[in-house]
């Protein structure tokens, strides 16, 4: 389990589930796992979807383990997921101590942290160039994620950055042939809203929140099982280290 390392950064080509444990605290876990949703139908545009294609290929549509997810490893979460997940997950409110009810959590996925987590927001991603296949649903053109955060966790950044949505264009899977990349937009954002200097994301793919993350000035820890995606991160990652060393 030796990392590759970038600067101060470290890429593990691994299980998360495994490696993650071992890692201790980290300030932010930031990480898009792989998502639960009926990949079915698509009538005439089914030949076109390249990245949801590729998703079912390689098991991105099964869900995932929620246990990486623990408030003792991290000050705060964020944690993306589909919109055919929020059919089955009833938002609850959390109050902070001011009794404030302004906190969205979503009970399913992250009841567990409820007691543990000080507060908790809902966000979306919104796409002008959603996928053009709405599978008897509406478009695909917005994205949740989940920020959640423990006392003196909480979001980060200047008056325009604490927006609760982010509006950018998808990256297409040629890109990076990954089909789940996030827009350097929303990832900048992201991690100009996390609090803290240390970032580790679980399910690193190829990077994008490493990237971000360096450019954000945090240090970056990533985890990533498939050693394709892990090559693309670690190419992409040494050029954002390298462009911040020469700024």
């Amino acid at each position: 389990m030796t990392p590759v390392e970038i600067g101060p950064h470290r890429l593990f080509l691994g299980d998360a589930y495994r490696i993650r444990p071992t890692l201790g605290w980290q300030d932010a876990d930031v990480m898009d796992p792989p998502y639960a949703f009926n990949n079915a139908g698509g009538g005439a545009f089914r030949k076109t979807r390249e990245g949801a294609n590729r998703i079912v290929e390689e098991g991105l549509d099964r869900g995932f383990d929620r246990s990486i997810i623990n408030p003792a490893w991290s000050g705060a979460v964020v944690v993306f997921c589909h919109q055919d997940q929020l059919g089955d997950l009833i938002p609850e409110i959390a109050e902070d101590d001011r009794g404030d009810a302004d906190a969205l959590i979503v009970a399913d996925m992250f009841a567990h942290l409820r007691p543990r987590f000080h507060r908790a927001t809902l966000c979306v991603w919104t796409k002008p160039n959603p996928s053009p296949m709405a599978n008897k649903n509406y478009l695909a053109d917005m994205e949740p994620y989940i920020h959640a955060w423990n006392r003196g966790w909480h979001p980060q950044g200047e008056h325009h950055d604490k927006h609760r949505w982010t509006h950018t264009g998808t990256v297409r899977t040629a890109a990076f042939d990954h089909p789940t990349v996030k827009p350097d937009a929303l990832m900048n954002k992201i991690l100009r809203n996390v609090a803290g200097e240390t970032v580790c994301d679980p399910f690193m793919g190829t990077g994008s929140t490493g990237v971000a993350a360096i450019r954000a000035g945090k240090v970056f820890t990533g985890i990533e099982h498939n050693p394709a995606h892990f090559e693309t991160a670690v190419r992409r990652i040494t050029a954002a280290w390298e462009e911040r060393c020469a700024a």
